[in-house]
């Protein structure tokens, strides 16, 4: 409950009404105040006491109303504050639920980008799966349809040549039964005696030993057999067939017909040995003449490649001995140009290990006389030093030729001791503390200090 001000537009408060039970906060009178009140009435002790009643009860309604509104003010601090705070503590709620909501959605998102991406790689193995598999259907229908055709194209090729080999024997064969009704005749009537008439057999029996032979001959180039005895057997037959025309003809008709009916005895086993060749030929895979050309020329490509590779690499080996050899004369050159006694006595360790080119031995002969190998020396590690510290002085913004901080003879105390014999600190140095270098360590000293400044630089 809030307090009324005592005071309303410089006026006094008028009394505040009682409303049932209800009475206004007053101070309990004190023991003066009921002494005064009890005084007669209208008297001035008892207004003036009246007027100090209703200063008091002025006084403690302001100071009721201060504490009230200090209450009241207090109260609506603490409350500005908790609202604040619940406000803060809202706010605080409200950004880490967007935040999880945030890192939610994030999370949602890379789940569902991650399950996209997968099914997209799924999608994207099935479907290299699928092209894969119809890529082997297809190699496999197509290698199938290549075979079928190939097999096709040989059988028709085998039942072509087959064809053509059936007509070659029988046309062949034909010619030889045409050969022997023209030869024959001629045999026949060599052979005719009245007396004798079985003899007519004779050049039947001739024609008939070719004929045997070279079926034989066939037969064995068939089953891969030697064929050359029929062959030569059959050769036999048609040559004395021939003779006896040749012979006949010539003494009973004209040479016309004797060498013709010679020519019919030859060349009807002839034709038909030269079908059995061409058999002969193919079973033994032998070239042909067109082939063995062919084959010639290329081994001659072949050697002329052969040829000129060699060349070229004997001219390729000789230009890099003598890029080699120039190069083992210039280095030869420098080093006995830069390194006199370093050359010289490889020379004679050379010499003494048997070796002919002192480069062979010069890392050992360098080792010997600087004590360092190829690329390393006294100077160059003096050099390699002093490079090392300017680039640290650089690195640390301080000069190059600061004093060191290794130990050195140099900076040993030389004031002599105190009274305790240990020196603790370092007195003021005067003349004649110590006694002076000697000239040859003051020179000595100056030259070490000349080389060093001139190294740093």
């Amino acid at each position: 409950m809030t307090a009324s001000p005592p005071k309303v537009n410089g006026a006094a408060r008028p009394p505040v009404p009682v409303l049932g039970d209800w009475q206004p906060i007053e101070a309990a009178p004190t023991t003066a105040q009921v002494d005064t009140r009890t005084t007669a009435a209208g008297s001035e002790p008892a207004a003036e006491s009246d007027l100090i009643a209703q200063a008091q009860a002025e006084a403690i309604r302001a100071q009721a109303w201060a504490e009230s509104e200090k209450q009241r003010l207090a109260a609506e601090a603490e409350n500005e504050a908790a609202l604040k705070r619940a406000e803060a503590e809202a706010d605080a709620i409200r950004i880490k639920a967007e935040e999880e909501a945030r890192k939610l959605r994030l999370a949602n998102d890379r789940a569902e980008r991650k399950a996209a991406e997968e099914q997209a790689a799924s999608d994207a193995r099935i479907a290299e799966h699928n092209r894969r598999r119809d890529e082997a259907d297809r190699a496999r229908l197509e290698a199938a349809r290549e075979s079928e055709e190939r097999q096709q194209a040989e059988a028709a090729t085998a039942e072509a040549v087959e064809k053509s080999g059936k007509r070659w024997r029988n046309v062949a064969m034909g010619f030889y039964a045409l050969c022997a009704a023209v030869a024959l005749p001629v045999q026949m009537a060599a052979f005719w005696d009245p007396n004798a008439k079985y003899l007519l057999v004779a050049p039947v029996f001739i024609e008939v030993i070719a004929l045997v032979a070279l079926v034989g001959a066939a037969a064995a180039v068939t089953d891969g057999r030697p064929q050359w005895h029929y062959r030569l057997v059959a050769w036999a037959g048609a040559l004395t067939a021939a003779t006896i025309n040749v012979v006949h003809g010539l003494d009973a008709f004209d040479p016309a017909t004797a060498f013709g009916t010679a020519l019919a005895s030859i060349a009807g086993p002839g034709m038909w040995d030269l079908h059995e060749h061409g058999r002969i030929r193919t079973r033994d895979g032998k070239p042909s003449w067109r082939e063995r050309r062919a084959q010639e020329k290329a081994q001659k490509e072949l050697a002329k490649q052969k040829a000129a590779d060699e060349k070229r690499r004997t001219a390729e080996k000789q230009a890099a001995d003598a890029a080699a050899a120039e190069k083992a004369a210039q280095l030869t050159e420098l080093r006995k140009t830069h390194f006199k006694k370093v050359w010289e006595h490889a020379e004679k360790l050379a010499a003494d290990l048997g070796e002919v080119d002192p480069n062979a031995v010069w890392e050992r002969a360098k080792l010997d006389v600087e004590g360092a190998k190829p690329g390393e020396s006294a100077d160059v590690l003096r050099m390699r030093n002093a490079a090392q510290s300017r680039v640290e002085a650089a690195r640390q913004n301080r000069p190059v030729n600061t004093l060191s901080k290794t130990t050195n003879a140099q900076r040993a105390a030389q004031m002599p001791p105190g009274p305790n014999r240990v020196l603790k600190t370092r007195a003021t140095r005067r003349p004649g503390d110590t006694p002076k270098y000697a000239e040859a360590a003051r020179k000595q000293a100056a030259i070490t200090a000349k080389s060093a400044t001139r190294n740093a630089r």
